[in-house]
């Protein structure tokens, strides 16, 4: 027998609650409950079918936000994708998933829409364990054509019957990453039955317009000429005319012979990958006949639709950037909601990026890095003072470490703001491209801990444990805003030793006076906040403001406890361990991050080399991914909010009284 697996991710309640699309709003999307449902229509109600759909994603997201223009901008692609290929028989990948609300909303799931990103409703992104029509896990970018890619070739070695059609659908953004061109490298020399869609809503990579170029983009995506092209290959390999290096001569000669009547080159096409287009993305019928055409042609292909991003809500085409990700809006005037501000803390990240800017001013050699997130990192404050000391790397993690460490090397001061989750994918780069050198590079780590509504691929918790495990790295956590911005002080002085991490959260942080003047912090030195007899409470970053409400809470029910602001998880302050392993009481620690060798991991170790024993509760998120909800109800599942903290530093007192 095999054994039990082991549930990976936390498991809360189902929201089982059904709203069905009302059929006097939503005549067609209403009646569509699969994709077979929306095949069985004839192609001239498809355009229905995509109205039907952005009116259901406007009134929807308006009140429960979500990613709202790339959705709309994907309408018509989405709709054509479901109508030409057998889904979920045949794949389709999508890359980030942003765009796939649509998509959510053709395979049987509108009537659950209310609950998108909210806990125990439906994710955000594409999840496989959400639906069989999401074949693969989205949320970060770049992905989708070597997962497609390695679907394609996996059919392939089954001899699958029918043949098993691979879609990847991709970005102009997400298509830029270093990944995407390591898979588009691989479906060309593989040679496997794979069709990329690049949904390109922004980059410049567009041929000229005219009749010529129509003229062959029809011409090499029709049915008819593919045929002839193929059966002519067929017969020219029988009468060993063509081998397989004769192939590749005779596909490159092609591609230069469209190059030089289209008097432009194509990447694609240089990849020896098939490539169409580019086509109107919301040209539904078209898109429809010409995925028919190509659906068959063997070998990798690439088929370019342009889109607007936004498309069908005005606000959103004339201004697409901020509304991405919108949050709620008046669906008639367009107004968006400005979130509530109950206390006025800043924003941790706009900390960043002001004190960032202001200590650019006088230091001239900081320069900033950012991977496309300029304003969601507030990278941005600092590039519109200093526009020449910042680089957009774009959707290319490992690059911005490696490029950081270029020019710490030549004498630079680095700050490369990064989301905590996002910085995953250059952990080699930091470990051999920077940590190894020693090189004076500052990671900002921002959305560090649970993030939210965005879910399993945005949580930020694994920061702590994975940068703890690399020599020499100093790896700190400000517990609010004033304490993150003498940090960044800090990190910019003559005498910092290797690279920093500085990590903190999505959201707000106490900022006494946003004007003070800055202090040295001593490095691996933390902070006793409170007194107390009975419990030792260690806290790491911003879940400090938690753990003192919580305490309060305990005190109440007649317990005291010491809280210690560790400050820094590398090095540890071994003076704080030494004066609670001394009190003799039991010890809780407390982390936004896994309890898997983050702080916790750490005094276990520091005890266990020192021959210490006493009693250690563990508080942070537990070995599971951790699905999207608001943080404090996710705070609440992993057992990290204030009255779960509270009960578990009660229990400790009361089990040491007896």
């Amino acid at each position: 027998m095999c054994a039990k697996k082991t549930p990976t991710t936390l498991t809360v309640p189902a929201d089982e609650s059904i709203h069905k699309p009302e059929p006097e709003l939503y005549p067609l999307l209403s009646s569509i409950n699969s994709p077979d449902d929306l095949r069985r229509m004839p192609l001239d109600s498809l355009p229905g079918v995509c109205a039907d759909i952005r009116k259901f994603l406007i009134d929807s997201l308006s009140t429960n936000p979500g990613h709202f223009a790339s959705s709309m901008g994907a309408v018509e692609l989405t709709v054509a994708l479901h109508y030409v290929f057998n889904t979920p028989y045949d794949r389709i990948v999508w890359d980030v998933g942003h765009q796939a609300y649509g998509h959510k909303l053709l395979t049987g799931r509108a009537s659950r829409f209310h609950t998108n990103r909210k806990l125990g409703g439906l994710s955000g992104f594409p999840n496989p364990d959400e639906s069989e029509y999401d074949t693969f896990t989205a949320g970060h970018a770049s992905n989708s054509i070597s997962a497609a890619l390695g679907m394609a070739a996996a059919s392939a070695l089954k001899n699958e019957s029918p043949q098993r059609h691979v879609v990847a659908v991709i970005g102009d953004a997400s298509i830029s990453g270093g990944l995407a061109f390591e898979g588009l490298n691989n479906a060309a020399n593989a040679n496997s039955n794979l069709l990329i869609i690049l949904n390109d809503n922004d980059m410049s990579i567009d041929r000229n317009v005219g009749s010529l170029n129509s003229y062959l983009a029809h011409l090499t995506a029709s049915k008819g000429y593919n045929s002839f092209r193929y059966k002519m290959s067929r017969i020219a390999r029988k009468l060993g005319l063509v081998t397989d290096n004769g192939k590749w001569r005779i596909l490159r000669f092609n591609n230069s012979l469209k190059s030089l009547i289209n008097k432009e080159q194509n990447i694609f096409e240089g990849l020896n990958i098939r490539y169409f287009g580019p086509f109107d993305g919301h040209d539904l019928p078209r898109i429809v006949k010409v995925l028919n055409d190509i659906k068959d042609i063997p070998g990798p292909r690439i088929l370019h639709l342009r889109t607007v991003k936004g498309k069908g809500y005005a606000p959103a085409e004339n201004d697409p950037a901020p509304w991405h990700a919108p949050g709620c809006f008046n669906p008639q005037s367009g107004e968006r909601k400005g979130e509530s501000n109950d206390v006025h803390y800043p924003k941790f990240q706009t900390v960043f990026g002001t004190t960032l800017k202001n200590l650019a001013l006088e230091n001239s050699r900081i320069v900033g890095i950012t991977a496309a997130m300029s304003s969601g990192t507030s990278m941005n404050i600092l590039q519109e003072a200093m526009p020449s000391r910042v680089f957009d790397v774009g959707i290319s993690e490992g690059h911005a470490v490696t490029f950081a460490g270029g020019l710490a090397k030549e004498g630079m001061l680095p700050y490369v703001a990064i989301y905590s989750a996002f910085l995953q994918r250059a952990y080699d780069n930091i470990i051999h491209d920077v940590a190894v050198q020693q090189l004076p590079v500052t990671f900002c780590i921002d959305r560090a801990g649970l993030v939210g509504e965005d879910g399993v691929t945005h949580h930020g918790v694994l920061d702590l444990t994975y940068l703890r495990a690399i020599p020499g790295m100093t790896v700190a956590a400000p517990r609010d805003a004033d304490t993150l911005r003498n940090l960044l002080y800090t990190s910019q002085l003559p005498d910092r030793q290797g690279p920093w991490a500085i990590r903190y959260p999505r959201g707000r942080g106490y900022c006494a006076d946003p004007d003070a003047p800055l202090s040295k912090v001593e490095i691996g030195k933390g902070e006793k906040l409170r007194s107390g007899s009975d419990v030792s409470v260690l806290s790491l970053g911003a879940i400090a403001s938690e753990v003192a409400k919580a305490l309060d809470i305990a005190q109440q029910q007649g317990i005291s406890a010491a809280h210690y602001d560790m400050a820094f998880l590398k090095p540890l302050d071994e003076s704080i361990l030494k004066e609670v392993v001394a009190a003799g009481k039991p010890i809780v620690t407390v982390e936004d991050a896994t309890v898997e060798g983050g702080l916790a991991g750490a005094v276990l170790e520091w005890m266990s080399d020192n021959g210490c024993n006493l009693p250690l509760i563990r508080l942070g998120v537990p070995d599971a991914f951790v699905p999207q909800g608001k943080v404090p109800q996710l705070f609440r599942l992993c057992g990290m909010d204030a009255d779960s903290i509270a009960t578990a530093v009660v229990k400790a007192g009361k089990e040491a009284e007896s």
